[in-house]
């Protein structure tokens, strides 16, 4: 008796059974919370119109091409590669191989570096946030201020051969690292990140403190690292009171007192780690994909832009229903 072998698409006519991704379960919230006629308005001035040349994508596209770049942590070159395989990446984005192909890789590479010759990236965090504060979550007096190291490429096995040269190395404890920093300043009570600078790994957290204050602050939260700068914190917020931990290990004894104040202090803190988490380990941005400190930040507020949607996707969701 012959055999014959099945193929995938005489397969999936007879399946009977199924469930939605962990990934495509993500879109559908993604899709419900984000602003995207505010944020399409950001880019619609500079993108370009259709001419005599040729035609462009369409512009929602592009915009949530490039946000699955982020929440996926996909190269130009990963990200069309993945929308021929992912018919949830194709469905989300809009993209009917039946009628045009997915946009290359290179038309991926135009955009990106259209959204960063107009710095769109922290335009659309200001964007979120006013987008969050319409809806109960405002921006409050109270900041917590952190930085974190994003790994760069050593290796000097590259066209130029050399690293790059705006990124630099930094100790923290015995161990060496070569990158930047992220500097972030998080609101104390809604947790959500309202200002953004970057830097070389090697330059101090306390240079970048008056960068991450808005200015109405009454109080400001920081690690150790920020101790001392009580002036610092004044210039930049008249009327913000020094919450930052204090030193507590001293040649001859412990401060007790110091240290359990540190204590409750570290718990209003932890919020700004809730935001790293997610920058890492959720959006996989823990190492630099361009070289530069000028692309890294303008990727860096697009990714805190998302992240502040991605912490109160309940509460929108909610409201927007």
């Amino acid at each position: 008796m012959a055999m014959k072998q099945q193929t995938f698409a005489s397969q999936s006519i007879f399946e009977k059974y199924g469930r939605k991704s962990r990934r495509e379960l993500f879109l559908d919230e993604m899709e419900v919370v984000v602003p995207w006629p505010e944020l399409q308005a950001l880019v619609e001035p500079h993108y370009p119109k259709a001419g005599n040349g040729r035609r462009p994508v369409g512009l929602a596209i592009m915009l949530r091409t490039y946000f699955m770049q982020q929440w996926f942590n996909l190269s130009d070159p990963g990200v069309e590669e993945a929308f021929y395989e992912s018919f949830t990446l194709r469905r989300f984005a809009g993209v009917d191989l039946g009628v045009a192909p997915a946009p290359d890789e290179t038309t991926v590479l135009r955009f990106r570096h259209l959204l960063e010759k107009h710095d769109l990236g922290g335009a659309m965090l200001d964007a979120v946030n006013l987008h969050l504060a319409a809806r109960g979550i405002r921006i409050e007096t109270g900041t917590i201020v952190d930085a974190t190291i994003i790994h760069a490429p050593s290796s000097t096995k590259n066209e130029k051969k050399e690293r790059d040269p705006a990124m630099r190395q930094t100790r923290k404890g015995k161990q060496w690292y070569f990158g930047l920093k992220a500097h972030i300043g998080v609101d104390a009570k809604e947790g959500h990140v309202h200002s953004v600078a970057t830097s070389a790994a090697n330059v101090s957290d306390v240079h970048m403190l008056p960068d991450l204050l808005h200015g109405d602050e009454r109080k400001v939260w920081g690690d150790g690292g920020y101790q001392g700068q009580t002036k610092a914190i004044r210039q930049a917020a008249p009327k913000a009171q020094d919450m930052t931990c204090k030193r507590t290990r001293f040649k001859n004894y412990v401060d007790e007192a110091a240290k359990k104040k540190n204590t409750t202090k570290s718990k209003v803190r932890a919020k700004v780690e809730h935001v790293f988490r997610i920058l890492k380990r959720v959006f996989g941005f823990d190492k630099v994909r361009y070289r530069g400190i000028a692309k890294n930040h303008h990727r860096l507020c697009a990714n805190f832009a998302l992240i502040n949607l991605y912490l109160h996707r309940k509460h929108l969701a909610g409201t927007a229903a």
